[in-house]
């Protein structure tokens, strides 16, 4: 089973681990990324996406509720649940098609719709360290494919 990571990391290394995570992990594979508002949460979304290949601006679901871009390694969703009222609403965003093969999904906001994420994901979470830096946690549920370390090795 996959483990636990964690660190301390400032935005230009925020932005790598996501950009690694784009690159390397293996799909299909499901993102919650949890945090208060300014957390770092959009900022890793955008760095996965253009790990992934997407080109061109990533902006945040936060009024369009889901984006989804087709790249050649991934297909790839980004949700924003904050503004849903309640969890079912979820469906009308095409939540059941979430998750298949080639899918690399992340969610904002997941606990908007906690019932219903996947039994296999990564919980992220992303707490504010310093004004400059982020305390940040990986945690897997079930047995979701790896991702890179938080740091290049040396």
């Amino acid at each position: 089973m996959t483990g636990v990571l964690s660190g301390a990391l400032d935005e230009e290394a925020l932005q790598g681990w996501g950009r690694r995570i784009g690159r390397e992990a293996r799909t299909p594979l499901v993102l919650c990324l949890r945090g208060d508002l300014g957390a770092g949460k959009s900022t890793l979304a955008r760095a996965i996406a253009h790990g992934a290949g997407v080109e061109g601006d990533v902006p945040s679901p936060t009024f369009n509720l889901v984006f989804r871009y087709d790249t050649p390694r991934a297909r790839v969703w980004h949700l924003d649940l904050y503004r849903l009222e309640r969890d079912d609403e979820v469906w009308e965003l095409g939540w059941g098609d979430l998750g298949g093969d080639g899918d690399l999904v992340m969610i904002e906001w997941p606990e908007r719709a906690e019932a219903l994420l996947p039994p296999v994901r990564w919980e992220i979470e992303l707490l504010e360290h310093e004004p400059d830096s982020r305390e940040v946690t990986a945690s897997p549920v079930g047995e979701p494919p790896p991702l890179p370390p938080m740091r290049e090795a040396a």
